[in-house]
């Protein structure tokens, strides 16, 4: 399911990085903030896939690693993505999908605290450890709060991201992609390019 989620995570990060291109092609700012948004949109993706792979209790750095690369990649592309929108309102993006998108930047900011702060006092030391393997808690264990807590904040930045990407719904609705294939040559043999009537490959065109 996370591997899934990742695939469709790149689909729109992809089609929200051309949608901006297109928009403002003459840009420099916000181009140079579209192509890192795009990259540390990719890297979230890729975090998200590694925390799918490898288990917490059987590898435990590159488990942590991704949850890394994906809450903290993730929450550099919202923010990026954020700048992006105050930077083209109100010409091309409206106030108020703005002010959105910063409370939901605002929300991951708070869970992401709470998150690092109870993550790193539970997994300190103080509390056994055996606290990395282990998978039932009771409300008697040592570091039951701090779990619960850090838990909460866990699904409250992935409910922030969920949030964000809502966002783009009207958006998307502005926008379509093609995708066209020119043939260089009338066989897949051919050393150098020559004139090949295109009419054919229309058929190859779609829309989505």
């Amino acid at each position: 399911m996370l591997n899934f989620a990742a695939v469709l995570c790149v689909a729109t990060i992809y089609v929200r990085y051309k949608q901006v291109h297109a928009l403002n092609p003459e840009g420099n700012c916000i181009i140079r903030l579209n192509k890192a948004g795009l990259v540390l949109g990719l890297l979230s993706c890729l975090g998200l896939s590694l925390v799918a792979n490898f288990q917490k209790t059987t590898f435990f750095i590159v488990h942590v690693c991704g949850a890394v690369l994906t809450f903290g990649m993730g929450s550099l592309y919202m923010f990026v993505q954020t700048i992006l929108s105050y930077q083209m309102q109100p010409k091309i993006h409206g106030k108020q999908v703005f002010w959105i998108r910063l409370f939901a930047v605002v929300w991951c900011g708070v869970s992401a605290f709470s998150m690092l702060t109870c993550s790193s006092l539970l997994y300190s030391g103080s509390f056994g450890t055996d606290v990395v393997q282990k998978l039932h808690w009771n409300p008697e264990d040592k570091g039951y709060v701090l779990h619960m807590i850090t838990t909460a904040a866990e699904w409250s930045m992935s409910f922030s991201f969920f949030g964000f990407f809502l966002t783009y719904i009207r958006d998307f609705q502005k926008i379509s992609l093609r995708v066209e294939a020119n043939l260089h040559g009338l066989t897949l043999y051919d050393t150098a390019p020559c004139p090949v009537n295109n009419e054919r490959t229309r058929l190859l065109s779609r829309d989505f």
